[in-house]
């Protein structure tokens, strides 16, 4: 398992379309991906979109990003620079 801590930094969080987004890019890998929100113990699969727009993420949250797989360690750079760098929102 890789797993890295990653902040959410565009304006409006993770709503529909940067969740969408990030569904579409975490689909692309063959590992097992999980979203993990340390504040409220909440865990959700990262290629799951219903499950990403029920963990309410807001900009500022620090989020685990974690995965287990062949291609984890990419997998997880990869999302964590599409988080960081706000989906193209900023």
């Amino acid at each position: 398992m890789y797993a890295k801590n990653v902040t959410v930094r565009n304006p409006s969080g993770l709503h529909a379309r940067p969740a969408s987004e990030l569904v579409a890019r975490a689909k692309q890998f063959r590992s097992k991906i999980l979203l993990h929100r340390p504040d409220s113990q909440v865990e959700g699969n990262a290629k799951s979109i219903i499950i990403l727009l029920s963990m309410g993420i807001h900009q500022g949250e620090t989020v685990e990003l974690m995965a287990e797989g062949p291609d984890e360690r990419e997998a997880v750079e990869d999302l964590a620079a599409l988080i960081e760098g706000g989906f193209g929102e900023i």
